[in-house]
């Protein structure tokens, strides 16, 4: 038996609630944290900006609502990538995570997942790689002053689609604050990787884990990485747990969705909160009780 976290990616609420209200659903539908989003979008993008007033404001909603976030996504990389062959571009994703960094001081967030992406819209190379290494370097040398830890997500792209990928450039950056937050969907999306080996041999690395379905990458199909449903898919999600729970895994899971934008979001994630529930009783996780303050309290 194993205690654990569950958690809920920003995205799979609706979308135009106020942050007490998001932190109040979060708690309502039995989630012990929000995964808070910075992904490519201008709008998303300019929290790295907020005000110190915007800050108090977010920080002052957690707190009222007895509210955290594990793990701030920053995905934003994806846009403004670390290995991109522009030097602009480069010194912008610098930019970037020193900002990402400092907003996670502010709003007490102890882990930022980065995208692990040499580039993404431009053509990869030798040189997009050594890049990457080079700024991931930088990165970590920033977040380490800060005491903040970042963990590169397996990806849907075979440039960082494993733990042992990630263990490898942990041996070329050694440093406790660069581990690895693996997908395991993503994982288990890439017929080259055998799922269970991946996690006993990089357990060490794990900060974090995505709970996701995909649709496995074939010769003749190139996988599916999004709004596969629970059950629907490729991932062995009970076999994965009980690896998970045999290997006493004590860090945080969350549920990545994409429903924000429909009109049965919340019975969606309800539909998956059950499904995951009913796992973990069946492998022996415990889930973290949920401590819920109303806005009243």
């Amino acid at each position: 038996m194993t205690v654990n976290a569950l958690g809920i990616y920003e995205k799979a609420l609706p979308q135009d609630l106020s942050w007490e209200e998001k932190f109040n659903l979060v708690h309502q539908l039995g989630f012990n944290f929000l995964e808070f989003s910075i992904d490519e979008s201008d709008e998303r993008l300019a929290r790295l900006d907020w005000s110190k007033k915007q800050r108090e404001d977010f920080r002052n909603a957690m707190w009222k609502t007895n509210s955290r976030i594990n793990t701030m996504m920053l995905s934003g990389h994806r846009r403004f990538p670390l290995g991109s062959s522009d030097p602009d571009v480069r010194k912008k994703s610098l930019e970037m995570m020193q900002k990402a960094i400092d907003l996670a001081v502010d709003l007490g967030i102890r882990n930022i997942q980065l995208a692990g992406y040499d580039v993404y819209y431009e053509k990869k190379t030798v040189e997009s790689r050594e890049y990457f290494v080079e700024n991931l370097n930088k990165c970590v040398e920033m977040a380490a002053k800060k005491l903040v830890m970042l963990s590169i997500e397996t990806m849907d792209d075979p440039f960082i689609n494993s733990l042992a990928k990630i263990s490898h450039y942990k041996e070329m950056i050694p440093s406790p604050w660069l581990q690895g937050y693996p997908d395991l969907g993503n994982i288990t999306a890439w017929p080259e990787n055998n799922v269970s080996e991946d996690l006993e041999e990089n357990l060490s690395s794990v900060a974090a884990i995505h709970l996701k379905d995909t649709l496995a990458v074939t010769p003749t199909f190139k996988g599916q990485f999004k709004e596969v449903p629970f059950g629907k898919g490729c991932v062995d999600f009970e076999g994965c747990l009980r690896l998970l729970t045999r290997l006493n895994y004590s860090g945080s899971y969350t549920i990545e969705m994409w429903t924000g934008k429909n009109n049965n979001a919340i019975d969606e994630i309800k539909n998956a909160k059950k499904y995951f529930d009913d796992l973990f009783n069946k492998v022996g996780i415990e889930q973290e009780q949920n401590q819920q303050f109303s806005a009243t309290h």
